[in-house]
């Protein structure tokens, strides 16, 4: 029999909140979908897990990083809860077989890379590789919990996408995420499109600082990748572009160039900002929120007939 829990909504935090410009100012928008730090009663009463060993599979602080955006005039969306009780850059129903002990419904995908991986929508392994869930799940609470966490926060960034591409009839969607420092295949990742996965990702001891993914040319504009390429270069980073991360469901779900919307994903590497043990922020913090601060700023004034349509430009 699975896990049932019953919800009191009233006492649930929001699925997300959006730090805004008193007016926004530029066509960019920024999102952080795995920085958020709600543990929620029912998943910790689930697992044998540990808070701390849970919240190594986030990207903690990272909205911290990038906090700085509303000084720019452009909004920063930032989720609420964990990324081990839900992943919101995946598929909406990514959910691993393994994990429920009925039959799911068609339109689940059971058979996916990330799935295969133990990373679908509900993770079912941790950043070590250790089982999250002792039991298993009732497919009814998991419908429940993307009702109230994933689909509001999509639509929220939906909205706010087309609010903007209305607004300077284009959009630049900024995907904000963080990478262990450790390279290969890292339990607490599992992006849709990773060069390492055939045996060409960046080394261990040569992984980048920061990874740039554009699902190689196809979510954006090169004029952005190769802005952010430049700017964080030129304050002294290493930066990769593709490898080992392309780019996940954020990306490839909303870069639609040929329609005015561009989606690049930027990863950061935990090394520079964060003791990646104990979940704590290091010395790196203040220079981390400064280069993507530069970073921002340069985005903001590349010319905007780079993210134009071809109809729009004319």
């Amino acid at each position: 029999m699975g896990l049932t829990h019953m919800h009191d909504t009233d006492a649930l935090p929001a699925p997300y909140d959006v730090a805004s410009p008193v007016r926004q100012q530029v066509g960019l928008v920024f999102a952080s979908p795995h920085s958020g730090q709600h543990y929620p009663e029912d998943l910790m009463a689930a697992t044998d897990l540990s808070k701390l060993s849970l919240s190594r599979s986030a990207d903690n602080f990272v909205d911290e990083l990038f906090s700085d955006a509303p000084d720019h005039g452009a909004p920063l969306l930032r989720a609420a809860y964990a990324r081990a009780y839900l992943d919101l850059n995946r598929e909406p129903w990514e959910l691993d077989p393994q994990m429920f002990d009925e039959e799911l419904p068609d339109h689940v995908n059971g058979t996916s890379l990330r799935v295969a991986g133990g990373l679908g929508t509900i993770p079912r392994l941790a950043a070590d590789g250790s089982r999250i869930y002792r039991d298993h799940l009732d497919f009814a609470e998991v419908r429940e919990r993307l009702n109230r966490v994933y689909f509001p926060y999509h639509h929220c960034l939906a909205r706010m996408v087309e609010d903007t591409q209305l607004a300077f009839g284009h959009c630049v969607l900024i995907d904000c995420h963080s990478m262990p420092s450790a390279g290969g295949m890292t339990p607490g990742r599992g992006d849709d499109i990773r060069v390492g996965d055939s045996g060409r990702g960046i080394g261990r001891d040569q992984r980048a600082d920061i990874v740039l993914g554009d699902r190689f040319g196809t979510a954006c504009a090169p004029e952005l990748i190769d802005c952010a390429y430049r700017t964080l270069s030129g304050l002294g980073l290493r930066v990769q572009r593709n490898n080992p991360y392309a780019g996940g469901f954020t990306t490839y779900h909303y870069g639609r160039p040929g329609t005015g919307v561009h989606a690049l994903q930027i990863e950061i590497n935990r090394r520079l900002y964060m003791d990646e043990v104990h979940v704590r922020p290091a010395s790196g913090m203040t220079r981390m929120r400064d280069a993507m601060s530069a970073l921002i700023s340069a985005l903001s004034h590349l010319p905007t007939a780079y993210f134009k349509t071809q109809e729009a430009a004319e």
